[in-house]
């Protein structure tokens, strides 16, 4: 804390280097200096007070004001690589910077200024060694600039920037020494446009955080400006160099353009509702005046820009890994592999991995290049014969146990335990009830009876076995069913709604003991609803294990479509995109909530522009093709922010129940359901530190209701944002400091901890397609079908044949394994850039070091966890440990880490 106190200049009288030897004399004569000792003011906010003694303003006002010096120090990244282009620029920037041509700062104080009435600032200064360090090759450069004042300055509180040079720079912070106080610190964190792009300067303010009542007199009309000049007017095309966060609908997934198979509905509004994502304001299409015209790969789509990617995350994603899997290494692929072509045999699945996929091209060296970053392939050259060779990592449900994936043991434990484990819920009626509309969809009684699961329940009825808390159920057929035939046309997919029952053994594991696969209307050769239950003979083993593959499918599909991208991407944004214009970086709950919104509109925006548009790899990847994103939209129906928090989700479920006397005020249904025991020791972590920020700064709750920033960012988060939903009246209130703290706590799981659990494990147990195929390609058939002799002939091909084809396993392998890879720049929970000076307040830099220290803690936990053998979902022999929501990682595919943000 010691160290914390120093760097925030709240402990010892320091030498001010840079003031007027006479004004030294002045300030070391009074040792009752204001700035040694701030004051805690209304509410407890630490300001610093004042720049001069008392005995020193006596003499000012006797005499007139002295002259010091201070000095800013402007800390500048600079690329690692830059193209030819960049580099003459700036070479042409460091000549012209000493013509005049430079950068030129202004100083703000918090006072206004008694003759003007305006905000008391600076003369301006210009950084004086551009020149001199422009060949320094380092990752940041520090430049500096003196600033000359007037011993009645009073305190620093923002700093304006004028970039006159061609080139853009990356300004990550200000330090202003020289003041009595100690120094003064700015983050920034942001590009600083030229004024040939943006003429106005950019402003930047202190670390010290104000509510919007409580800023000072000098600082309100920047506060006011800066936000304004974030929302913009809502007219236009936005420029990659802009910074302006507004809404739009998804109008842009499709391009009617390329004709009626690239038509795809517009998301958002009355019709299909959906979030707001981040508006572009591009024009319309040709053919279609209300979807917006595509920009396409790989040319870059607008987002603010500062939420596009640091440049090591753009090696490692934007313009590096993805880039090359989806622009070169795809395309290989289909040139490579037929259509067509089915696995032979399980051997041949395991050979991507030992052996590698012979791709028939010479690939280019920019394509080695990019992806020579670990786990995506450990070897890919060329060989005599002009190919190529792609190998595959294993991914890790094949490490421990390869045959684990053919086990009901491991299709149970990985809906407690896997990718996808927010599914599972208690059953609490049986036969399961349909919600569909009868009068749309006909009447939809199950096919589910008591004797398809007596039989596995220990001598209890079925009604018993639910009394007990025994029976657990994971239900497709709602969000399938409508979407069926539409899926069925299409070339070379098939898919059912499903339903699977699990009965909860006494060893805590989960056994399935019957599916129910659903089709809207008898094909030829099949039925509308059959149930299978668990293997008697070598037949009907292999048409369990194609229900089981039916019901990945279906699970993998709700997973992306619904779990992932619209409850922790699409749903998030508009929370971040109202942040931004609603919140100053000066308020408070701006600096807790701004490492939870980086770079998740920059990876949106890639999402729509190259996995989840017309025909992208969602289409092409998952069953329901084209549907994908109706599927979302219909779950978007479902949708409720006030049962997004673990807690909520949990009871909603029935996987568990209200109970004071537990440690999370729950008990669980299952004792042992590792997402649930380990995400509840994240949600606990989260909640305690957002509850003592927001006690800090709200111990009353007028000021959270008074507080016309933070209610104007709710308001328009639910208003426009989630705008096709703001009537219902399920959104909690923001009227007091506990309501604050849950919307908060709801909204850092939601990015952090939730998106963890939902993406990381997507290589690790989908990179083996078999244990969790994305599609599949054939109904189960029956004695009636003309296959089903080709099916009793050669099961196992018959079951390849149903899953996948090669092209689309690998292509869906390669993606998914770019999508779990954590960046080098990653950022976990309990991390934070500038982590002493994002805060001017250094209690909430000390309790965020207490958060740190916990989160530290909840991953010891979760190592002990998972060397317990009486967790038999998390430990065993062949059992993978479970370490989705183990907070820290190492870059790569690792299957384990928190990051703070939905990046990727």
């Amino acid at each position: 804390m010691a160290l914390v106190k120093e760097i925030m200049g709240r402990s010892m009288i320091e030498k001010p280097p840079f003031l007027p030897s006479n004004t030294l004399k002045t300030i070391h004569h009074n040792q009752n200096l204001l700035s040694v000792n701030p004051v805690s003011v209304r509410r407890r906010i630490s300001v610093v007070k004042a720049a001069i003694s008392e005995d020193l303003a006596k003499f000012v006002k006797a005499e007139k004001p002295v002259t010091f010096k201070a000095r800013a120090v402007l800390t500048v990244r600079n690329k690692h690589q830059e193209d030819f282009k960049e580099t003459i620029v700036k070479k042409i920037d460091a000549f012209t910077d000493q013509i005049g041509r430079n950068v030129v700062l202004e100083l703000y104080s918090t006072d206004i200024d008694p003759k003007t009435r305006a905000p008391k600032k600076s003369k301006e200064a210009v950084l004086k060694d551009w020149s001199q360090k422009s060949n320094l090759k380092s990752e940041r450069v520090n430049y500096t600039s003196d600033l000359l004042l007037d011993s009645d300055f009073g305190i620093p509180g923002a700093i304006t920037i004028t970039n006159k040079h061609q080139k853009e720079f990356y300004l990550e912070s200000i330090t202003i020494e020289g003041f009595a106080c100690g120094p003064v610190y700015f983050p920034c964190n942001s590009w600083v446009q030229s004024t040939n792009d943006h003429p106005n300067p950019r402003v930047f303010f202190s670390n010290q955080p104000y509510l919007p009542d409580e800023t000072p007199a000098g600082l309100k009309l920047l506060r006011e400006k800066e936000l304004r000049d974030l929302r913009g007017d809502g007219k236009g095309v936005r420029k990659l160099s802009d910074r302006v966060y507004d809404y739009d609908v998804y109008n842009d997934l499709g391009n009617p353009d390329r004709g009626n198979d690239f038509i795809r509905p517009l998301l958002g509004g009355e019709k299909i509702p959906y979030p707001r994502r981040c508006r572009t304001g591009r024009l319309p299409t040709d053919t279609d005046i209300l979807a917006e015209s595509r920009v396409e790969k790989p040319f870059p789509l607008y987002v603010p820009r500062d939420e596009q990617f640091e440049e090591s995350k753009q090696n490692a994603f934007s313009t590096g890994r993805l880039k090359a899997v989806l622009h070169n290494l795809l395309p290989s692929m289909v040139a490579s592999i037929s259509k067509k072509h089915d696995f032979k045999g399980f051997s041949q699945i395991e050979s991507l991995y030992s052996e590698g996929l012979p791709l028939k091209l010479g690939l280019q060296d920019d394509l080695l290049k990019k992806l020579r970053l670990p786990n995506l392939v450990t070897r890919l050259h060329e060989s005599s014969q002009g190919g190529g060779l792609l190998k595959y990592d294993t991914p890790k449900i094949l490490s421990k146990d390869k045959f684990s994936w053919l086990r009901d043991y491991e299709f149970g434990r990985q809906a407690l335990a896997g990718v996808n484990p927010v599914n599972i819920e208690k059953l609490k009626v049986f036969p399961p009830v349909s919600q569909l509309d009868p009068e749309i969809y006909g009447q939809q009684e199950s096919a589910l009876k008591e004797e398809h699961i007596s039989g596995y329940l220990n001598g209890m009825s079925v009604q018993q076995a639910m009394e007990e808390n025994k029976l657990f159920i994971i239900d497709y057929h709602d969000t399938y069913l409508p979407f069926l035939d539409h899926i069925n046309s299409l070339d070379g997919r098939k898919a059912y709604a499903t339903r699977t029952i699990f009965y909860l053994t006494q060893s805590g594991t989960l056994k399935p003991v019957a599916i129910e696969l659903s089709l809207p209307r008898a094909l030829p050769g099949s039925r509308s609803k059959r149930v299978v239950t668990p293997p008697v003979d070598a037949t009907s083993n292999w048409t369990w294990q194609l229900a089981k593959a039916h019901v990945c499918s279906n699970d993998a599909g709700v997973h992306q479509l619904a779990n992932h991208w619209l409850r922790t991407h699409a749903a998030m944004e508009p929370f971040i995109l109202s942040a931004h214009r609603q919140l100053s970086a000066m308020h408070p709950i701006f600096k807790l909530l701004d490492p939870h919104m980086r770079y998740t509109l920059e990876i949106n925006a890639l999402a729509r522009q190259n996995l989840i548009n017309a025909d992208g790899v969602i289409e092409q990847c998952f069953t329901p093709g084209r549907y994908c994103m109706e599927i979302s939209a219909a779950a978007y129906k479902h949708w409720r922010f006030d049962l997004e928090g673990l807690p909520s989700d949990l009871i909603r479920r029935g996987m568990a129940v209200s109970d004071p006397s537990q440690r999370h005020g729950l008990k669980l249904l299952i004792k042992d359901y590792p997402y649930a025991n380990d995400g509840l020791l994240i949600w606990e972590a989260i909640q305690k530190w957002v509850r003592t920020y927001v006690t800090r700064y709200y111990p009353d709750p007028s000021l959270v209701c008074n507080d016309r920033e933070l209610q104007a960012w709710y308001a328009e988060s639910i208003n426009v944002g989630h705008a096709d939903l703001r009537h219902e009246n399920w959104w909690p209130e923001l009227a007091t400091g506990d309501d604050l703290t849950a919307i908060l706590t709801t909204i850092i799981w939601l990015a952090s901890a939730q998106h963890a659990a939902l993406n990381f494990g997507q290589y690790p147990y989908g990179g083996y397609v078999p244990n969790r195929p994305p599609l599949m390609r054939r109904l189960i058939p029956d004695e009636h079908d003309p296959a089903y002799m080709s099916f009793l002939d050669d099961p196992q091909k018959f079951f390849l044949s149903a899953l996948p084809s090669m092209l689309q396993s690998t292509k869906y392998m390669a993606v998914v394994d770019t999508l779990s890879t954590h960046s080098p720049d990653e950022e976990y929970i309990g991390e934070r850039q500038q982590r002493y000076t994002w805060t001017g307040d250094a209690d909430m830099v000390e309790a965020f070091d207490g958060f740190s220290t916990e989160i530290q803690r909840i991953e010891k936990e979760i190592e002990r966890r998972n060397r317990d053998m009486g967790l038999k979902n998390r430990c065993g022999a062949g059992v993978l440990p479970y370490e989705l929501l183990a907070p820290g990682s190492q870059p790569g595919v690792t299957c384990r880490g928190v990051p703070n943000s939905v990046s990727i």
